[in-house]
């Protein structure tokens, strides 16, 4: 061979054999924080995902239905003062967004996972999600953060609801 080829070989083969220097703790925990970020960042685009589509906005953002869903995102789950009104009571659709910043994700998902609503909440299917859905919920309202104001307060049977309400006359039950 000649020197002048084996010269030029000999520092790519010293470089090949040399081993790479171990991350660093600080490299490791950047790497970490990346991957967590980016599983968050996952996490809340599929929360708002299921916002959509759950019809979640249909109730719990005012004007939603009104304006065919063409309410800014800010104004998103925060609540609404129309009532519904039937032989339970009147209900209102509750600020998410305010429930979700008074619990850690854990106490989230026990409490979604445990939801009995008065209706017409369909709480049932929010009880039938995944845990993984119930949290990508949980990270997009915590994305979203606090925002509007509590939702009036239930009301039981007999008491009127002030305007603007929902009444639902069901039939009666049927005979035993």
């Amino acid at each position: 061979m000649k020197p002048h080829l084996l010269l030029a070989i000999l520092p790519l083969t010293l470089a090949a054999c040399t081993a790479p220097a171990p991350p660093s703790p600080a490299a490791d925990a950047a790497a970490a924080a990346h991957a967590a970020a980016g599983q968050d960042a996952n996490l809340a685009a599929r929360g708002e995902y299921l916002v959509r589509i759950a019809g979640c906005n249909d109730c719990h953002t005012p004007g939603y239905g009104e304006r065919g869903g063409d309410v800014p995102q800010d104004a998103w789950l925060t609540g609404s003062p129309l009532g519904f009104s039937g032989p339970w009571g009147t209900t209102y659709a509750a600020n998410l967004r305010l429930k979700a910043a008074e619990m850690d994700e854990a106490g989230w998902l026990h409490y979604t996972g445990n939801l009995h609503t008065r209706p017409p909440m369909p709480d049932y299917n929010v009880r039938d999600m995944t845990p993984e859905d119930r949290r990508a919920l949980y990270r997009f309202l915590r994305q979203l953060g606090p925002g509007g104001a509590k939702a009036p307060a239930y009301l039981p049977p007999g008491q009127a609801p002030s305007q603007p309400y929902v009444q639902w006359v069901l039939p009666p039950p049927p005979a035993a």
